[in-house]
């Protein structure tokens, strides 16, 4: 597993500067709504996207609404974006300075333990051909890293609609190909797909099994089909509640085989729509899967963050209109911890994370 071990994130949407934070393979973010944890999930992803190229940086930038969206406070204030991660492996740090410029752009700049690659640099390999090495090392590290949110599950969600039934190398972010996936690993990982299943079928005991197999009238589509215990009318995903839909998407997510999970898995929200007792399902899931994988979840749920060690969690506050992150001392608390549950301490507001009056003046937008 290439975890990060340390990451240092300048100047993106709600983050001024945080320098050196230290992560474990399992990351637990708490805070208020708008006190950056999305924000957060997302700084990885831009060091990913600038190291696949610029073009994907472009895209980037483009959905989401412009450079000046996403530096801290426009860039009236902030010139440039910067994240810094090392790796647990102590192989070199990689840095990304992402520099505003015309068209209302970011214009990557990429180092390798402070030596700084040509401009364009994935794009011009046939110019440089003896640092290829180099950009396929660099490359392999945060190419695996994925940023999941299935938070759509909606009448147009991606996880309703027929997939095409060979997009199978990784699970998609939004759980679009979670049918070819699903098809995939039954066909392929079977002990993989048996575990999905039953514990699918803890979350939901109303569910038998998925039902994988290409359209009848269209075999290069895939629909999500499944089986009910009690019935043999038909079911799809649209029949499915929206939190057992979300349940089915993480279980496949945490429980895929350790050569296709990615190395750094990014949630926003897991816990949204599930039933209590998913909930603690999905704690086990996120636990088990943190062996090989490092895990950073964002969540509101203090029955969520009763089911993980203080050292795991990360407190997200906002001072003076800028995301500050600390990491629980666990030694702090262990008087506290004998009457009450992580999550009741987080809702007694004894360990931060919950809404505040902040002063944002000409000093602190700075």
């Amino acid at each position: 597993m290439t975890a990060i071990r340390e990451i240092s994130i300048e100047g993106f949407r709600s983050i001024t500067a945080i320098r050196g934070l230290k992560l474990r393979s399992m990351n637990i973010l708490i805070g208020a709504n708008g006190s950056g944890k999305s924000n957060f999930l997302e700084a990885p992803m831009i060091l990913r996207t600038a190291v696949l190229g610029a073009s994907h940086t472009s895209d980037y930038v483009q959905r989401s609404g412009g450079a000046d969206r996403l530096l801290h406070f426009g860039s009236k204030v902030t010139s440039k974006i910067k994240v810094k991660v090392s790796f647990e492996d102590k192989s070199e740090d990689i840095s990304v300075d992402m520099r505003h410029g015309s068209g209302d752009q970011l214009f990557p700049r990429i180092s390798i333990a402070e030596n700084e690659l040509p401009p364009n640099f994935a794009e011009s390999l046939n110019i440089f051909p003896e640092r290829t090495p180099t950009f396929l090392l660099l490359r392999s590290k945060v190419e695996p890293w994925r940023f999941y949110h299935f938070h759509d599950t909606g009448a147009a969600s991606p996880m309703k609609k027929t997939a095409d039934v060979h997009d199978n190398r990784r699970l998609r972010t939004d759980g679009s190909n979670l049918a070819a996936f699903l098809f995939l690993l039954r066909e392929k990982h079977g002990r993989a797909y048996t575990q999905i299943r039953r514990t699918v079928r803890l979350a939901a005991p109303f569910f038998d099994d998925f039902v994988l197999q290409p359209l009848k009238l269209n075999e290069e589509k895939i629909l999500l089909e499944w089986r009910h215990r009690e019935s043999d009318a038909y079911f799809n995903a649209s029949s499915l509640s929206d939190g057992s839909l979300r349940f089915i998407a993480l279980a496949t997510l945490l429980l895929q085989p350790e050569s296709l999970r990615p190395s750094v898995v990014l949630v926003d929200e897991p816990e949204l729509g599930l039933h209590p007792y998913a909930i603690t399902l999905l704690a086990s899931l996120l636990k088990q899967a943190a062996v090989t994988s490092q895990i950073i979840v964002a969540t509101q749920s203090p029955l969520l963050l009763d089911h993980f060690e203080p050292e795991d969690v990360l407190v997200a506050d906002r001072v003076n209109g800028a995301t500050k992150l600390r990491r629980l001392d666990g030694e702090k608390l262990s008087v506290w911890l004998e009457d009450y549950s992580l999550g009741q301490l987080w809702e007694k507001n004894e360990i931060g994370g919950r809404p505040a009056r902040e002063n944002i003046g000409p000093e602190s937008a700075r």
